[in-house]
């Protein structure tokens, strides 16, 4: 069987990227072992245009931001489904210094379009402790990566494209000057967006991957929140008083498994945050595929131009997926530029 792409992993990467190939009218297979890692499926999903201890804009936010908005919308439509939140986030400030900062900061025009709201008074003060009020963000949210990935994988089946729930095996694998062959199929390109998995992949494992585990709980509580709380941990309410908290960072323990660590952790930060009564209801981890350099790899193998990378996407996944998929493609299909902040070329060196 012959297709322009053959994509090895649906999670956040694969799914976005799929679905850009698709929309370029090419033809597609894709090979996915969930089993394997499950890091997309249990994401917060976050996506925050105003991020970090210092509440700066995000990396490259005016682009990734106006552009990913549309591009779930749209897939939403597609499918069927709903998956992208569009939620206000709220983060309380801790000081009057940091009150005045982001008085000033709501005047620019840089931070303008993310800002809905300074709170100079408590305005969620039955909820979390905010004694110095707080900023009201917009253009955020988060997408419900798992009920996304699994309406994605449905629409491949019905639709005939080849679809494999299988490990790929790497020693399978045939490297020909104008294609590659795979388990009966051939394709003019071969994209690798396996997370985690990168690093036992024999092409691509050099790359400096610096794998996170990330760590979350569900909880139970009687309050109704209509926007997401966002200081120390997020609190993202879903629906009948279930919210998800997180997140924890471990780049030590890299399994899968929930640890009573990161829960107690969670339970203490939240407690700092959170006026109101919970209930641990449920817990899960995965395993971010962050970088050294916390920017994604795009890009074709030095050696092997019929091997491309979209990887890396670490803790921002939900918002770096569709530009950075579109810039991938458009270099593949039309010979367009990769930003050289995530073209694998600064890495070559490395090789």
């Amino acid at each position: 069987m012959q297709v322009d792409y053959l994509i090895v992993g649906q999670g956040i990467a694969g799914t976005v990227f799929c679905e850009h190939v698709l929309k370029a009218g090419k033809s597609v297979a894709i090979i996915d072992d969930p089993v394997l890692s499950n890091s997309s499926r249990v994401a917060g999903g976050l996506y925050n245009p105003i991020t970090g201890r210092k509440m700066v804009k995000t990396w490259n936010c005016d682009q990734l931001f106006g552009y990913l908005g549309p591009f779930y919308k749209e897939l939403e439509e597609k499918l069927s489904t709903r998956f992208l939140i569009e939620k206000p986030i709220y983060r309380p400030f801790l000081s009057t210094e940091e009150l005045n900062e982001w008085m000033g900061k709501s005047a620019e025009e840089a931070f303008m379009p993310y800002i809905h709201e300074i709170k100079s008074t408590p305005a969620y003060f039955k909820d979390v402790y905010d004694p110095y009020g707080g900023v009201l963000l917009d253009q955020c949210g988060y997408l419900d990566t798992a009920t996304m990935i699994k309406a994605y994988g449905r629409f491949l089946q019905d639709s005939g494209i080849t679809y494999r729930h299988e490990k790929f095996v790497y020693t399978e694998l045939e490297i020909l000057a104008n294609q590659v062959r795979y388990g009966g199929l051939s394709a003019r390109q071969l994209v690798f967006t396996d997370g985690r998995l990168m690093a036992e992949n024999p092409y691509f494992s050099w790359l400096p991957l610096n794998p996170v585990k990330g760590e979350l709980l569900y909880i139970k509580t009687e309050q109704q929140f209509k926007v997401i709380y966002n200081r120390g941990v997020f609190v993202i309410p879903l629906s009948d008083g279930i919210c998800k908290v997180g997140a924890t960072y471990d780049h030590q323990n890299l399994d899968e498994s929930a640890t009573s660590r990161a829960k107690e952790e969670l339970k203490h930060r939240l407690r700092q945050l959170a006026k109101f009564d919970f209930e641990v209801i449920d817990q899960k981890a995965g395993i971010r595929p962050a970088t050294k350099d916390r920017k994604p790899f795009v890009g074709v193998h030095p050696k092997h131009e019929r091997l491309a990378i979209f990887n890396g996407l670490g803790t921002k996944g939900v918002s770096l997926a569709p530009f950075y998929a579109k810039q991938l493609l458009d270099y593949l299909e039309f010979g367009g530029q990769i930003d050289t902040e995530v073209n694998i070329e600064r890495f070559f060196s490395l090789f």
